[in-house]
Order: C-alpha cells, then sequence, then structure tokens
C-alpha cells in the first residue's frame, strides 16, 4: 500500500508536540512545576498537537476508503469502517479502565482514542461528499466552539460537547467540535488526494534523516500514544 511521506511526517510533527505538551503536563501534575499549559504558547502546543492529528485522520479516511473499494460492496466498506471504529473505540475504553483504577476522580471517559473510534464510523457517509463535509464539519466547529465554555446540570450528554459543572478528565474530546475537523480532513483528502492519489507536485524528502524519524513517528503513532505517558512519568519520577 503507497504511503505518502508528507502525510506521515505531518502526524509525526503531531506525535512530537504531544509528547511536548505531555511532559509538561506530567511536570505539573506529579512534580508540582507551573507551567502555563492553559494558556499562551504550551496551550496553543497541545491544541495544534490535537488539531493536526485529527485534522490528518479526516484525509486518512479518504486514502483508506479509496483503497479498500476496489472490488468491494458497499456493506463491504461498511464493515471495514465499523470494526476499524469499533477496535480504536475499544482500545479508548481500555485506558477508561486503567483510569478508573488509578486515577478514579479524573477518569479518561472519552478521550481522543474514543473520539477517533466513533469518528471513523460517523465520518462514513462523508467519505465521498466533500461538500457535505465541507459544510457539516464546518457547523459541527463553529456549535462546538459556542458550547465549550458552558456547563450544563446533566452529565449524560458529554460526549457529544455538554460538559457538567464539576466535570474533569485528563483527556477530552467530544464530538462537538472535534467532529467537524475530522469532515474538513475529509474535505481536504477529497481536494489533495482525489482517488487516493497526490493532486499535487512536491519534492521527495522521505530519504532525509529528520523526516524520516518524523514518518516513522507518524506511521507508529498509536503504539507512541500508548507508550509514551508510562515512559514519560518513569523518567520524570527517576529524575527526581
Amino acid at each position: 500500500m503507497k504511503r505518502f511521506f508528507e502525510l506521515d511526517a505531518a502526524r509525526g510533527i503531531a506525535v512530537v508536540a504531544m509528547v511536548a505538551f505531555h511532559a509538561l503536563y506530567d511536570l505539573n501534575y506529579f512534580r508540582g512545576y507551573g507551567f502555563g499549559i492553559y494558556s499562551g504558547a504550551f496551550f496553543a502546543l497541545g491544541r495544534f498537537a490535537a488539531l493536526a492529528f485529527i485534522f490528518i485522520v479526516g484525509i486518512s479516511l479518504t486514502l483508506s476508503y479509496s483503497r479498500a473499494e476496489q472490488g468491494k460492496t458497499m456493506l463491504q466498506l461498511l464493515k471495514k469502517f465499523l470494526l476499524r471504529g469499533a477496535g480504536i473505540f475499544c482500545l479508548g475504553l481500555a485506558i477508561t479502565v486503567f483510569t478508573l483504577l488509578f486515577f478514579p476522580r479524573s477518569p479518561i471517559l472519552f478521550g481522543v482514542l474514543h473520539f477517533i473510534g466513533i469518528a471513523v464510523i460517523l465520518s462514513f457517509p462523508f467519505v465521498r461528499k466533500p461538500k457535505a463535509s465541507l459544510f457539516c464539519g464546518a457547523i459541527m466547529l463553529a456549535l462546538g466552539l459556542w458550547l465549550s465554555p458552558l456547563r450544563f446540570d446533566f452529565p449524560w450528554l458529554f460526549w457529544l460537547g455538554l460538559a457538567p459543572g464539576n466535570f474533569f478528565t485528563f483527556d477530552y474530546f467530544p464530538l462537538l467540535p472535534w467532529l467537524g475537523v475530522a469532515l474538513l480532513g475529509v474535505f481536504a483528502g477529497n481536494l489533495f488526494y482525489p482517488g487516493g492519489k497526490r493532486r499535487f507536485n512536491i519534492p521527495n524528502a522521505g530519504g532525509f534523516a529528520p523526516v524520516r524519524l518524523l514518518c516513522f513517528l507518524g506511521r507508529h503513532s498509536l503504539l507512541v500514544y500508548f507508550l509514551h505517558q508510562p515512559l514519560l512519568v518513569a523518567l520524570i519520577f527517576s529524575l527526581a
């Protein structure tokens, strides 16, 4: 299966930004440092990592669909997306169980893996509809940004973006606004990689050592996501 080095490298940049942001977060949480991660440059670093990664998820869905549709019926394609989304969501549930056991006051109930799993499934109807993905993505993004500072008296729609007043968690990616970001990625995937083919010319920098490293991180982003936090925490306490 052909890969596009620029997407792997961009995903790798998002992974590096994520690890850097989480290192600052862990230093604050476990060692009492006072890095300003809720505003300014460090906050922007975390938001950049999330936006870039989820936007690329949307692009990747269009490529995955293009490569899978050959010789498959619509029902088979739907099954593929359902299974893929459910598998990622189950990984998110594993993190939920872990955080419920070890951090019961702030468990991860709908983090990035929960979101991506659901987004893979919900994005399926839009994969070949760029105009609809652009329109719906922009609406969801705007609605989510409007809802984000609000708090509600009921807890059961937190996954949608309606968070209760006492809600706190380490990782929170509700469908609003983040599904909007993924759908904008679907639009970009159809625009720049129609039919799974690059629409533009770009010099092949995949052999350049830093780019090669970023591509490696991008190709193994899920593994890095699972391993980086335990390694960061172990490093922080070993150096204390």
